[in-house]
């Protein structure tokens, strides 16, 4: 009996604590607050943000001020970095056009073609044959390259992808799948197949814009990724198919083309020489991920991410993309939730696990700085209990016409990856703050693919658990009027108590989240 008493006390005094921690943590989520975040937002998504493009002066801007906020807070620098930022690569191409020929025909740049460099070093190509390759797609459900040998050859392509009867032949729905979106994949199809460069078409132009001639001197900036290497892409305009094809094939491609008919049975070969040669020089700009934490107790050494994107889509001309709810709203998120977790720990109630807060940049390009991460993470992603990803919170979806549309939030992840997530989730919810929670983009097959679309699915393919929170698309959606005067405040700060919740939970339950269930393949 003497021996037993000591054990029962001591069980007794763990768990009032598990009850205090849980209290506590609905405590300083209240601190979580409509002005805390309006303050903030105002800042991020302000004018002299300038949009926040990756890779710009805005994004920069953006950084240093994320960076204070840490540290303001008091959050820790990773012993790794130095300071809060992690910087990382991207690419940027300055081209000085020599000659072009196709045939007995010499192009001249701007009025007749501008070119894209490849990824590698090579900076001209020959070859003796072109041929026409449709939309230059290469999918399980359409394939452009089917019976046709291009391995040492140019292919010839069309912008746009294929639809019959309304639907996409791609993705076998209303929604264009990202084939219809990107030359740069289309080329990385070619590269595969054998292709020496790739001759793209761009059917809605008759002429080359003066403007995108005089730009395309010097590429976009591009992110160096392993297993993206791309040809060179020369872009032509549709008049140019006559000097390469006969008359009636170039109308034949033309003609199919307009219709958006499928081009895959469409076979033009054309044996003529081709030259290109061009110099060009490569410079390197930094892009950066701005992390802090809260260390942990018992607990230190498994973490919790806390992530959201700060980068929008910058200005075009005078016109600033001020990205209000995509994703000022998680980002200002993140920081708020930060906040939170830092006053708990000054208090005495600090978590069990490391907090790691994490607003990356780059999400826009193609989820560019989560991927630098994933592939240079600085805390263990096998010690990564969870990532919960806020990107647009602050807005409410037009198109909800059911339930109580002022009191929901999206949640994409719940039930994938690790069986423990949805009951986390919903206790949270349940217990405190009661909204709808939405399943409705969760399925990976949805055509929006919204599971695929954020930072959170580079830690789910390394195998994190994650879940998303999101409010859907409004008109607003990366136009210049995603402005801070369109937040719905109110709806915010209930939504981010929520994911705090869900995430002080996670940060103090005896064990990590089981990993139990297969990452879904992705849909195109």
């Amino acid at each position: 009996m003497k021996k037993f008493i000591p054990v029962f006390i001591s069980l007794l005094l763990v768990s009032g604590i598990a009850v205090s921690q849980v209290t506590d943590g609905w405590k300083y989520a209240q601190t979580i607050t409509e002005t805390g975040l309006k303050k903030q937002l105002t800042v991020v998504a302000s004018a002299e943000m300038e949009g926040r493009e990756t890779g710009t002066e805005g994004q920069r801007k953006a950084a240093a001020y994320i960076e204070s906020q840490f540290k303001e807070i008091g959050l820790q620098s990773p012993p790794s970095l130095n300071g809060y930022q992690q910087f990382y690569p991207l690419l940027k191409d300055t081209i000085v056009p020599k000659n072009f020929k196709v045939g007995k025909k010499n192009f001249a740049y701007g009025s007749e073609y501008i070119l894209q460099p490849g990824s590698g070093k090579e900076d001209a190509f020959k070859a003796k044959e072109i041929i026409f390759a449709g939309y230059g797609i290469q999918d399980k459900n359409y394939d452009d390259y089917a019976g046709k040998d291009v391995k040492g050859k140019v292919v010839l392509i069309l912008n746009g992808e294929p639809e019959v009867n309304g639907k996409y032949l791609v993705s076998g729905t209303e929604r264009r799948s990202n084939w219809g979106f990107s030359v740069t994949r289309k080329s990385v199809a070619a590269k595969k197949m054998g292709a020496v460069a790739v001759f793209y078409v761009n059917t809605a132009w008759d002429t080359i814009p003066a403007a995108v001639a005089e730009s395309s001197r010097k590429t976009n900036l591009y992110f160096p990724r392993n297993g993206d290497e791309r040809l060179i892409i020369v872009t032509l305009t549709p008049s140019s198919l006559k000097n390469i094809f006969s008359e009636k094939e170039a109308e034949d491609i033309l003609s199919a083309a307009k219709t958006k008919n499928p081009l895959n049975d469409l076979k033009i070969d054309k044996k003529i020489k081709t030259n290109l040669a061009f110099k060009k020089t490569t410079t390197e700009v930094d892009a950066s991920n701005v992390i802090g934490y809260i260390e942990g107790t018992d607990k230190k050494d498994e973490y919790v991410f806390l992530t959201g994107h700060y980068d929008h889509l910058g200005k075009r001309g005078d016109v600033i993309y001020y990205g209000a709810d995509d994703d000022g709203s998680g980002t200002v998120s993140v920081i708020e939730m930060a906040q939170a977790f830092a006053r708990a720990k000054q208090e005495g109630h600090g978590p069990r696990r490391t907090v790691v807060f994490m607003t990356v940049s780059g999400e826009e390009k193609g989820l560019w700085g989560s991927e630098y991460y994933s592939e240079h993470p600085v805390f263990p992603l096998d010690k990564t209990t969870v990532d919960l990803n806020t990107d647009m919170v602050g807005r409410l979806d037009p198109s909800r016409n059911y339930g109580d549309s002022t009191n929901y939030v999206y949640v994409i992840g719940n039930d994938k990856l690790s069986s423990d997530l949805d009951p986390i989730h919903k206790e949270a919810n349940n217990k405190y703050t009661k909204m709808e929670l939405d399943y409705k983009f969760n399925d990976p097959k949805d055509p929006e693919r919204i599971y695929f679309r954020s930072d959170h699915y580079n830690f789910a393919r390394k195998g994190v658990p994650i879940i998303f929170f999101f409010d859907g698309i409004h008109k607003d959606y990366h136009k210049p009027t995603d402005t801070v005067d369109k937040i719905n405040f109110d709806v915010m700060e209930k939504r981010v108590r929520f994911i705090f919740m869900t995430a002080w939970e996670m940060a103090n339950r005896d064990e990590m989240l089981k990993r139990d269930i297969p990452l879904p393949t992705e849909v195109r």
